[in-house]
Protein backbone atom coordinates (compact mmCIF):
# COMPACT_ATOMS: atom_id res chain seq x y z
CA UNK A 1 0.00 0.00 0.00
CA UNK A 2 1.37 3.75 -1.00
CA UNK A 3 1.79 5.62 1.92
CA UNK A 4 -0.94 8.14 2.83
CA UNK A 5 -0.43 12.19 1.93
CA UNK A 6 -0.92 14.92 4.24
CA UNK A 7 0.32 18.30 3.86
CA UNK A 8 2.85 20.39 6.06
CA UNK A 9 0.97 22.62 8.18
CA UNK A 10 2.92 25.55 6.12
CA UNK A 11 1.30 23.89 2.74
CA UNK A 12 -2.40 24.12 4.28
CA UNK A 13 -4.20 27.15 2.40
CA UNK A 14 -7.79 28.43 3.28
CA UNK A 15 -8.35 28.24 -0.59
CA UNK A 16 -7.71 24.29 -0.03
CA UNK A 17 -9.97 24.33 3.53
CA UNK A 18 -12.63 26.31 1.76
CA UNK A 19 -12.51 23.81 -1.24
CA UNK A 20 -12.83 20.45 0.78
CA UNK A 21 -15.53 21.63 2.96
CA UNK A 22 -17.47 23.17 0.26
CA UNK A 23 -19.47 19.63 -0.33
CA UNK A 24 -22.18 19.36 2.35
CA UNK A 25 -21.36 15.43 2.97
CA UNK A 26 -17.81 16.67 3.73
CA UNK A 27 -18.29 19.14 5.68
CA UNK A 28 -20.69 17.03 7.67
CA UNK A 29 -18.16 14.17 8.34
CA UNK A 30 -15.32 17.01 9.23
CA UNK A 31 -17.67 18.68 11.90
CA UNK A 32 -18.19 14.64 13.29
CA UNK A 33 -14.82 14.38 13.17
CA UNK A 34 -13.30 17.87 14.58
CA UNK A 35 -16.46 17.44 17.83
CA UNK A 36 -14.76 13.96 18.27
CA UNK A 37 -12.34 13.10 21.50
CA UNK A 38 -10.82 10.55 19.56
CA UNK A 39 -10.15 9.36 15.98
CA UNK A 40 -13.29 7.43 13.55
CA UNK A 41 -13.31 4.57 11.72
CA UNK A 42 -14.34 5.29 7.90
CA UNK A 43 -17.17 2.61 8.58
CA UNK A 44 -18.68 5.45 10.66
CA UNK A 45 -19.88 8.02 8.01
CA UNK A 46 -21.68 5.53 5.99
CA UNK A 47 -24.58 7.06 6.57
CA UNK A 48 -24.04 11.32 6.84
CA UNK A 49 -27.14 13.49 6.83
CA UNK A 50 -29.68 10.89 6.38
CA UNK A 51 -28.03 9.86 3.18
CA UNK A 52 -26.29 6.26 2.55
CA UNK A 53 -22.13 7.08 1.02
CA UNK A 54 -21.08 4.16 -0.93
CA UNK A 55 -17.63 3.17 0.33
CA UNK A 56 -16.15 4.40 -3.01
CA UNK A 57 -17.51 8.03 -2.96
CA UNK A 58 -16.23 7.81 0.82
CA UNK A 59 -12.87 7.29 -0.13
CA UNK A 60 -12.51 10.18 -2.42
CA UNK A 61 -14.33 12.79 0.59
CA UNK A 62 -11.95 11.58 3.04
CA UNK A 63 -8.92 12.18 0.54
CA UNK A 64 -9.85 15.67 -0.19
CA UNK A 65 -10.24 16.40 3.45
CA UNK A 66 -6.91 14.54 4.42
CA UNK A 67 -5.41 16.38 1.06
CA UNK A 68 -6.60 19.99 2.41
CA UNK A 69 -4.62 19.11 5.30
CA UNK A 70 -8.46 18.55 7.84
CA UNK A 71 -7.43 15.56 8.74
CA UNK A 72 -4.84 12.46 9.55
CA UNK A 73 -5.29 9.23 8.44
CA UNK A 74 -3.90 6.07 10.34
CA UNK A 75 -3.88 2.91 8.72
CA UNK A 76 -4.72 0.08 11.72
CA UNK A 77 -4.92 -3.29 10.04
CA UNK A 78 -7.25 -2.89 7.41
CA UNK A 79 -9.05 -0.24 8.85
CA UNK A 80 -8.51 3.81 8.44
CA UNK A 81 -9.06 5.93 11.56
CA UNK A 82 -9.30 9.70 11.20
CA UNK A 83 -8.91 12.46 13.63
CA UNK A 84 -8.78 16.44 13.02
CA UNK A 85 -6.30 18.55 12.77
CA UNK A 86 -7.53 21.55 14.53
CA UNK A 87 -5.32 22.28 16.46
CA UNK A 88 -2.88 23.09 14.36
CA UNK A 89 -5.20 25.11 11.56
CA UNK A 90 -6.20 27.22 14.46
CA UNK A 91 -2.44 28.00 15.01
CA UNK A 92 -2.29 28.87 11.92
CA UNK A 93 -5.60 30.31 10.79
CA UNK A 94 -7.33 31.46 14.32
CA UNK A 95 -10.63 30.86 14.20
CA UNK A 96 -11.45 29.52 11.00
CA UNK A 97 -12.45 26.22 11.69
CA UNK A 98 -14.34 27.28 14.30
CA UNK A 99 -16.69 29.65 12.33
CA UNK A 100 -17.44 27.40 9.55
CA UNK A 101 -18.29 24.75 11.91
CA UNK A 102 -20.55 26.87 13.70
CA UNK A 103 -21.99 27.94 10.41
CA UNK A 104 -22.51 24.51 9.21
CA UNK A 105 -24.59 23.93 12.04
CA UNK A 106 -26.85 26.66 12.26
CA UNK A 107 -27.54 26.47 8.59
CA UNK A 108 -28.41 22.66 9.87
CA UNK A 109 -30.19 24.06 12.31
CA UNK A 110 -32.12 26.47 10.07
CA UNK A 111 -33.07 23.18 7.68
CA UNK A 112 -34.36 21.47 10.43
CA UNK A 113 -36.53 24.03 11.72
CA UNK A 114 -40.49 22.71 10.27
CA UNK A 115 -42.06 24.57 7.29
CA UNK A 116 -38.66 26.26 6.75
CA UNK A 117 -38.03 25.42 2.73
CA UNK A 118 -41.51 25.82 2.47
CA UNK A 119 -41.74 29.40 3.68
CA UNK A 120 -38.92 30.31 1.60
CA UNK A 121 -40.22 29.35 -1.61
CA UNK A 122 -43.77 30.53 -0.94
CA UNK A 123 -42.16 33.81 -0.18
CA UNK A 124 -39.87 34.27 -3.07
CA UNK A 125 -42.80 33.95 -5.44
CA UNK A 126 -45.18 35.75 -4.02
CA UNK A 127 -42.31 38.70 -3.97
CA UNK A 128 -41.47 37.63 -8.39
CA UNK A 129 -45.63 38.06 -8.88
CA UNK A 130 -46.27 41.04 -7.02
Amino acid sequence: MRPLFHPSIEDITVEGILHALSDPVRVAIYADIAASECSQNCSNFLQVSEKSIPKSTLSQHFKALREAGLILGERRGVEMHNSSRCTEIDKRFPGLIAAIIKAHRIQLEGKASPGHGARARSAGRGSRSK
